[in-house]
């Protein structure tokens, strides 16, 4: 055994019970200069098990050190391993809360670096990955800015498997902006790039899953559930977390249908079992039993106990139309015995502000969901019977229309004889 790999060996086995003497460790083997292909390997090993040592204790800064020292020692290996070992140590920064900024930092001078060492396939990965992390930190507009640029590169270079990543990043930034049709567009590139080469299935995952928002956000529930269906079942049997995430857009979708009576069902299948029991799960099932009592109040007091629900924009934006739907769906109900009521009343029953109550009624009759008006001044709310739709203007107009081809029929007859 030679001596870097002694070191190696003694640092392995000290790391848990005593990580700052296997950190010295790691860098004695760092600091030395060889060219001997072991110690090289050994090198290799100690930068990634020092990256690991940092990840664990969430100490971000020195993470970036260790990057930034990298580079040096990476200027004499192999261009292909070279863009995995950057790669595996800026992916150790995922799992330390809070470090976005300074991993857009280190992602952003590994960058500088590669375009000095005219490494254009680690450029093309790390500008990938600065695109992730802006559209992560909805800094939506450099975004696009870098997808352009990169999309410009890559079909210049014919790269259809980092065109295909790209094109649906482009896709979430766009949806992340509320701009649908180019999100749409994006999808169907990211889709015909795919087509042409062999798809990885955890990219094929992130297709189809983006596939399902796009249809959510169009109120295609049916299609959308399918496509997150095929996520789930594929991502489950290689035990990806991003399978809890189809789960939830699947039982989503179940109560947006308004089937929330399925929630339970789904949750026995063989493949969602192990899940059964996740808080996520457990916050969309309370979802889906507030939805099916039609009670308000228990909607609300699940919002606020699963705090989570509110931190994925999917949900969020779909759970706030549901609210809006059973609010609506409570105060026809409150409303329909009465002529005249008062708003107090009305806020007091349905359990909300009065000022919030005042303007979704307003909606309501602007929308002609309610036939009635509000009575400000003296604080009620007058309803109307619903009107008889008078048939009589329609069959008129009906009638006008015929005699009026009745008479051009005639006009041009006359104009034939003549």
């Amino acid at each position: 055994m030679s001596t870097l790999s002694a070191i190696l060996a003694e640092a392995d086995a000290v790391v848990k019970s005593d990580p700052r003497k296997a950190e010295g460790l790691y860098k004695r083997v760092l600091d030395g200069q060889t060219n001997d292909e072991q110690a090289l390997r050994d090198q290799e090993s100690a930068l990634v098990k020092l990256g690991q040592l940092y990840r664990d204790e969430k100490n971000a800064a020195a993470l970036a050190d260790v990057v930034r020292s990298s580079l040096a020692f990476m200027t004499s290996t192999a261009k292909a391993k070279t863009a995995k070992l950057i790669r595996t140590l800026i992916d150790f920064f995922s799992d330390i809360p809070n470090s976005e900024q300074i991993q857009i930092d280190v992602t952003k001078e590994n960058i500088e670096w590669a375009i000095r060492e005219k490494r254009i396939f680690l450029k093309h990965n790390l500008e990938t990955r600065l695109a992730t992390l802006l559209l992560e930190t909805q800094a939506f507009r450099p975004a696009l800015a870098l997808i352009d640029n990169l999309l410009r590169e890559l079909k210049r270079l014919d790269d259809k498997l980092i065109l295909t990543e790209v094109h649906l990043l482009e896709s979430r930034v766009y949806r992340g902006i509320a701009n649908y049709p180019k999100s749409k567009a994006a999808l169907t590139s990211a889709r015909t790039a795919a087509n042409s080469i062999y798809c990885p299935p955890y990219l094929q995952a992130q297709l189809d899953l983006q596939s399902g928002i796009l249809h959510a956000e169009d109120k295609d529930y049916k299609t959308a559930y399918s496509y997150f269906f095929e996520v789930f079942e594929n991502l489950s049997l290689q035990d990806d977390p991003k399978a809890l995430t189809a789960l939830k857009y699947m039982l989503l979708c179940k109560i947006m249908l308004n089937l929330p009576e399925d929630v339970t069902s789904l949750l026995q299948i063989k493949l969602a079992l192990k899940y059964a029991q996740v808080r996520d799960v457990e916050s969309m099932r309370a979802v889906a039993r507030a939805h099916q009592n039609r009670n308000l109040a228990e909607f609300q007091r699940a919002l606020k106990h699963y705090r989570e629900l509110s931190s994925d924009p999917t949900i969020r934006s779909h759970l706030a139309a549901l609210y809006d739907t059973l609010l609506e769906q409570n105060l026809l109900r409150i409303v329909e015995p009465y002529s005249v009521v008062e708003i107090e009343h009305v806020a007091e029953v349905v359990g909300q502000g009065r000022a919030q109550v005042e303007a979704k009624l307003s909606q309501m009759i602007l929308d002609k969901v309610l036939q009635g008006v509000l009575d400000q001044g003296n604080g009620c709310l007058i309803v109307f019977d619903e009107p008889e739709q008078d048939e009589t203007y329609s069959t008129a107009i009906k009638t006008i229309e015929q005699v009026g081809k009745v008479v051009e029929s005639l006009y041009a007859k006359t104009v034939r004889i003549a």
